[in-house]
């Protein structure tokens, strides 16, 4: 195991991701390094299964170790939506500001209280030959009543963490990722990764 390729061409979750295991001893590579990879599967109606899917499709594809993530935002009020579709939340075509302007629309009106949600995600490590391994986070909080901050992607504008008084898009980067649900769930791996290659370099 010399490399781990990220399963993903979103190139802000690539960032963080790179950012959050740039510390291992691996060289870590994304799709963006391998054109002939074909769009990944995301069909599935859990975290685990899209994760598992991606990261087994590139591991097979490339014969290397792969990883990938699936997250989304559940939201109370909504009964759990998006959830697993949050990034098919409105179609493949709508954008990060339409997916947060919809919420907010669906959530007019509704006091705070009643605005809790949660960010869950799901971290796959797949291996060529099949076996997979997963890993899951979970960051609670409330949808805030307008979009704040720049920072982030996805719906971390509206994301509002109450003991911090900001949303996620409010936190540097190294805040981010240390309360995160994709931060849990990557340290999580991080450490499996660094256990399998620790095993593989003792007598």
């Amino acid at each position: 195991m010399k490399r781990i390729v990220l399963a993903t061409r979103n190139e802000a979750k690539s960032a963080e991701l790179q950012r959050m295991l740039a510390d291992l001893p691996l060289e870590v590579r994304t799709l963006r390094d391998y054109p002939q990879v074909p769009p990944l599967p995301e069909e599935g109606e859990s975290y685990e299964a899209n994760a598992r899917s991606k990261a087994l499709a590139v591991a097979r594809w490339l014969n290397e170790v792969a990883l990938a993530d699936d997250s989304g935002l559940e939201v109370d009020y909504l009964e759990g939506q998006p959830g697993a579709r949050s990034a098919r939340f409105l179609g493949n075509d709508a954008t990060d500001e339409d997916r947060n302007r919809e919420i907010l629309r669906r959530l007019q009106g509704v006091p705070p209280e009643n605005r809790t949600a949660r960010y869950r995600a799901v971290v796959a490590v797949a291996f060529p030959d099949g076996r997979v391994y997963t890993f899951d986070g979970t960051c609670e909080g409330a949808i805030a009543l307008e979009p704040r901050g720049t920072g982030g992607f996805g719906y971390d504008p509206i994301f509002y963490l109450p003991e911090l008084d900001r949303t996620v898009a409010e936190l540097s980067p190294q805040e981010k990722d240390l309360i995160s649900h994709r931060g849990q769930a990557v340290r999580k791996a991080r450490e499996f990764l660094l256990t399998r290659l620790r095993e593989r370099r003792d007598p």
